[in-house]
């Protein structure tokens, strides 16, 4: 504002809008959501057959378990993939950070299943270290996972917009509904904090492993009983407002 650039260089005393209070901004939750039983309904459309279809069975497993940015999947390679840890590597995620996620044993299953049998049909260079690869051989594009993703959930019928975001939007909802703290969830997702409740967490990846089986619904191979309490509504609200305030432009591109 002009009055606080006054105020700063002292051609005034004060800044006069200093003292003017601001609308507050409504909680918003993301536009569509997927259930579990709808999410099963999206990742059962691949043919697994074909090499291409276990590729994305082993992609949408990953946005589902993960919650991660279409950006950053495709930055994924052989190498991140911790089995023994039951984590994945995500590199140079938004605002240039890495960070360590849980990867549950499902998806980490999908992932071995891809790896072995239909990636060796894919990739036309051996030195190449990319884990998700094109019909070509190459790394995938941003618009083709997004086309990818619209075309299996239009397949499914579960009549819901969005394309890789509602993966990640799903991820959270579905672990604040079955009782994970929601300091987890954000540090899964990779948000620093959230300016509405102004929560800051640094947490090791062990806790966060255990958060993510006991309350991610297709994180176990077997289903495990699920305890845990839950968080104020506040908190869950801000988180989910956050998701949605995420540039979908960015990650769900054309």
């Amino acid at each position: 504002m002009a009055e606080k650039g006054l105020a700063r260089q002292n051609a005034i005393l004060w800044n006069p809008a200093s003292d003017i209070d601001l609308p507050k901004i409504p909680f918003r939750i993301p536009r569509d959501v997927l259930t579990h039983e709808e999410a099963e309904r999206v990742l059962a459309q691949p043919n697994l057959k074909m090499p291409e279809g276990l590729r994305d069975r082993a992609i949408f497993e990953t946005f589902y378990s993960t919650g991660m940015r279409r950006c950053e999947l495709i930055g994924l390679h052989l190498h991140d993939v911790d089995a023994d840890r039951c984590t994945i590597l995500i590199r140079d995620g938004k605002g240039r950070r890495d960070r360590m996620v849980p990867l549950g044993q499902r998806a980490q299953a999908w992932i071995f299943k891809y790896t072995s049998e239909a990636r060796p049909k894919l990739v036309t260079d051996p030195n190449d270290t990319v884990l998700f690869v094109s019909n070509r051989g190459e790394a995938l594009a941003e618009a083709t996972l997004s086309a990818m993703a619209r075309d299996y959930i239009v397949a499914s019928g579960v009549n819901k917009h969005g394309a890789c975001h509602i993966f990640r939007h799903s991820m959270a909802t579905a672990m604040l509904e079955n009782g994970a703290d929601v300091r987890f969830i954000q540090a899964i997702l990779g948000h620093t904090s959230l300016n509405s409740t102004a929560i800051y967490t640094h947490v090791a990846i062990r806790k966060l492993v255990e958060i993510h089986e006991r309350t991610h619904p297709a994180a176990m191979l077997k289903r495990k009983a699920r305890t845990g309490t839950s968080e104020p509504e506040a908190e869950k609200m801000a988180l989910l407002a956050a998701l949605d305030d995420e540039p979908e432009g960015h990650d769900d591109g054309p």
